[in-house]
């Protein structure tokens, strides 16, 4: 049975979490903030890092693909609610505009913001993308290395065993050698004492 830690769940889901409340609370927020006065462009500047760094940190622990479902899916449906809200509380956030005009302002509001959530997540997937390009290539070039020492390391071997064979090779014509020079220097030891022996019995036989 599988079991979810409340603590791992809030790791990797809290930044998603954060991301969708700062989305949410925008429609809050001065309903002429896209009139970037520079309390407004402050404000806007500030939830769009916010988001900026949810999405950075979603793409960090869940990743691209699964990471990427969960803001859309954040984007869709924090929309929805917003429009539903703006809808229920027209005289609220209807106060200087249309109806229409605000669900537009308000849809792109959270589009913006998801968008710079995305951004997050682009960015970060990027760097870490080049981050493991850069470890892969070093584990390369060490890989390649190691290849290269083995190789020198074999032919290093080769040589000593080549040497080593042409040492016995030595040793052992060498040694027929030798064996081959007794074998004369004993049948020419033998031949003269035969001689000797043969001339030994002729005087004897003179006698």
């Amino acid at each position: 049975m599988i079991s979810f830690s409340p603590k791992r769940v809030l790791v990797n889901y809290g930044a998603a979490i954060l991301f969708a409340v700062f989305i949410f609370i925008s429609i809050f927020l001065n309903t002429d903030l896209f009139n970037f006065g520079q309390l407004n462009f402050a404000v806007w500047f500030v939830l769009s890092i916010l988001s900026f760094s949810c999405g950075w940190f979603i793409n960090r622990v869940l990743g691209w693909h699964h990471g990427g479902k969960i803001v859309f899916a954040i984007i869709i449906s924090v929309t929805i609610v917003s429009l539903f809200i703006v809808v229920f509380f027209n005289e609220y956030f209807s106060a200087s505009q249309l109806l229409t005009e605000n669900l537009i302002l308000y849809s792109l509001r959270n589009i913006t913001l998801g968008a710079m959530g995305f951004f997050g997540m682009a960015i970060q997937e990027v760097l870490g993308s080049e981050r493991e390009s850069v470890i892969l290539k070093e584990k390369i070039k060490v890989y390649e290395q190691t290849l290269m020492d083995a190789k020198k390391e074999a032919d290093l071997t080769l040589k000593e065993a080549k040497i080593q064979a042409q040492k016995l090779i030595n040793d052992a014509e060498l040694n027929a050698k030798n064996i081959f020079l007794k074998k004369e220097r004993i049948e020419k030891e033998l031949k003269e004492f035969i001689q000797i022996e043969k001339e030994l019995l002729n005087k004897y036989e003179d006698l």
